[in-house]
């Protein structure tokens, strides 16, 4: 291509590159990701349509599609109906007591002290081990007979005597009474999540001006009511990430529940992802349970949504 110049002679002009693109080079160079995940999810997500739609077993792995056969008897199956309260239940009482413990200790955290980084390394120690191990190790502590936790509970009077407040018996069966085995959950899955949410909310607090700070200090602001009206108004999106993937990991986890109770007892602490699993591969009934994991699919998608949305709405300038 050519120019004029002011003189009147020509001048060529260079046609842009290839690497001066910007706007197609980035979408060349995220392509390889977008087309790895979207295989990585997009291809089991249609094989489960399929397998929910059929009558494929384990046994069995010719796809003869039947309709929404196992979805009308999985309504009607009362452990799925049980499950499914109990996935919700457990997400949402679990992330609700990590969202509180969280924000506690990333305040205390912000203060310096000596050995603030030993504390830091402790607290994360829940998050690098294998849920699996730490699980097993929950295991033993709720043991009917040998639980430490019931060994504290009977030195400070609260169980093993007449008119303690929880009861006479020498030990608590954490995992036998439906009640206590929810509450057993429960608290592992806060426990797994919690280094996560506190490492999350102290980048929140950290991006907080001091100044916005010292100067909320002069005005009065101390306190109870500096966290109310400043800190977290303005790490409410932060609140909401961590509130986020805190959803997303319980509701998709199932070897808290699997390791513990296994669903027990009676299906008390049964939730979506572990009866997928006990239907479909320990049961063989392949369809059943891709059926039953489709379940997560709107739940988790309209969470997503919804926190996303309120993520962009409460956006830290």
């Amino acid at each position: 291509m050519s120019g004029w110049q002011e003189d009147g002679t020509t001048v060529g002009l260079t046609r842009p590159g290839f690497r001066d693109q910007a706007g197609l080079l980035a979408k060349l160079m995220i392509a390889p990701a977008i087309i790895y995940i979207s295989a990585m999810i997009g291809i089991p997500f249609v094989l489960a349509i399929l397998y929910s739609l059929s009558d494929v077993t384990t046994g069995d792995p010719t796809l003869r599609l039947i309709g929404l056969q196992n979805f009308r008897e999985i309504l009607a199956d009362p452990v799925f109906r049980i499950s499914l309260k109990n996935t919700f239940f457990f997400a949402f009482v679990s992330v609700t007591l990590v969202i509180i413990l969280s924000r506690i200790l990333a305040t205390a955290l912000m203060a310096d002290f000596r050995g603030k980084w030993l504390v830091r390394f402790l607290i994360m120690l829940p998050w690098t081990a294998p849920i699996s191990l730490g699980t097993i190790g929950w295991l033993w502590m709720y043991d009917s007979i040998f639980s430490p936790i019931d060994w504290i509970l009977r030195s400070i009077g609260l169980l093993g005597t007449p008119g303690a407040l929880l009861g006479a018996q020498p030990n608590l069966y954490w995992l036998g009474e439906p009640k206590l085995a929810m509450a057993s959950v429960v608290l592992v899955h806060a426990w797994r999540l919690l280094p996560l949410a506190t490492v999350i909310q102290l980048a929140g607090l950290s991006s907080i001006p001091r100044e916005l700070l010292e100067a909320a200090e002069v005005d009065g602001a101390k306190g109870w009511r500096r966290t109310v009206e400043i800190t977290i108004p303005l790490t409410l999106p932060i609140i909401s990430i961590a509130f986020l993937f805190g959803l997303i990991f319980t509701f998709t986890d199932m070897t808290v529940v699997y390791v513990l109770t296994r669903g027990g007892p009676v299906h008390m602490t049964q939730v979506l992802s572990t009866w997928t699993f006990f239907k479909g591969i320990e049961g063989g009934d392949l369809a059943q349970g891709a059926a039953i994991s489709l379940f997560l699919f709107p739940a988790l998608a309209g969470v997503a949504a919804l926190m996303l949305r309120m993520a962009r709405r409460t956006e830290v300038v």
